[in-house]
């Protein structure tokens, strides 16, 4: 009778050993601040992560932060269940995700537009500022007035990269204009406020500027609307967002999140898993602008083929483009 108490006793720990072994039921992701449906930053990451899920037929898990407390506990909670690879979206992820991934040696982590120098992470980083000159062309191409602007969200350099990338587009087409710039705010909050958003687009359009570009997450929800109802160009920006508007947006700039998503969910789940620093720029196809039906009407055949030679030449190396980090300073401003 013990004997066969502990045969069986055996045979429940070995249930519940490989039950716990299968936990692991594929990668999982931690959107930030806004959530996966901001049409913008965390929206293009989901994207990313769908495709993965459509395509492979693994599913995934997902949280959406509400509060900056809960990164660090979303991503423990999703390493300690065994999911892998876990990706952490957005720059402010770094510091939660570098604490669990040191407590989670064995696990592979991804962060998407923050660099994490462990060897465990995959760190991808764009090259905002090459995508944001082109659009910059093609604000000063379309501008009738001679004056642009500029609407981001937190002010962080991230953001001024974005913005300097813009001015040097616009200047290249004409060194003339004005470029107008507004950050929203100072906290996580600059990142969902579109009537903040709204009037400081407004505020630009009243000093002159026809086109406004934004790199603010939902904040820039607003900026299009404000855009949309003077009359105006609004550009938009990580996620295609031309159909929002359609006619009134000029362009988007494309920030592949999607594809950096997509393809940590893959790697990760297919032995082909690499660590280190990957950034994505117009020659890997991390950036560009977006054209389609939406706003095929306001790019003329000139300007798209000005913006495809700049194209050309960044990736070729005739025209450097200014990173803003790399000195926090913008010399075409």
């Amino acid at each position: 009778m013990q004997k066969r108490w502990l045969c069986a006793a055996a045979a429940f720990v070995m249930t519940a050993f490989t039950a716990t072994q299968g936990m692991a039921e594929g990668p999982a992701v931690v959107f930030d601040l806004g959530g996966k449906f901001d049409k913008s930053f965390n929206e293009a990451a989901f994207n990313g992560a769908e495709r993965f899920k459509a395509e492979t037929g693994t599913d995934y898990r997902e949280f959406e932060v509400q509060n900056a407390s809960q990164r660090e506990q979303a991503l423990r909670n999703f390493a300690r269940r065994g999911h892998n690879p876990v990706v952490g979206i957005g720059f402010a992820q770094a510091q939660a995700l570098e604490k669990v991934a040191k407590e989670f040696p064995d696990t592979n982590f991804a962060i998407i537009d923050m660099v994490v120098d462990l060897p465990n992470v995959r760190s991808v980083v764009f090259k905002e500022h090459e995508g944001s000159f082109l659009v910059g062309m093609m604000a000063a191409l379309a501008s009738k007035t001679g004056k642009v602007g500029f609407v981001g969200g937190m002010d962080i350099p991230l953001i001024r990269k974005f913005a300097c990338g813009y001015v040097q587009g616009a200047k290249a087409v004409n060194p003339d204009i004005e470029v107008y710039q507004n950050m929203t705010g100072t906290t996580g909050a600059a990142w969902n406020d579109p009537v903040k958003g709204g009037e400081l687009a407004r505020s630009q359009f009243d000093r002159g500027a026809d086109v406004v570009y934004h790199a603010a997450g939902g904040t820039g929800l607003g900026v299009l609307q404000a855009a949309a109802d003077a009359g105006k160009l609004g550009i938009g920006v990580d996620s295609n967002q031309n159909y929002l508007h359609p006619g009134s947006i000029l362009t988007s700039m494309m920030k592949r999140v999607d594809n950096a998503v997509f393809n940590a969910f893959t790697d990760g789940t297919s032995g082909n898993w690499s660590s280190g620093i990957q950034a994505l720029g117009l020659q890997e196809e991390g950036v560009g602008y977006a054209l389609d039906d939406n706003n095929a009407k306001l790019v003329s055949d000139d300007m798209k083929a000005k913006v495809d030679e700049a194209r050309a030449k960044i990736i070729a190396g005739e025209i450097t483009v200014h990173d803003y980090m790399s000195d926090n300073a913008c010399p075409a401003s």
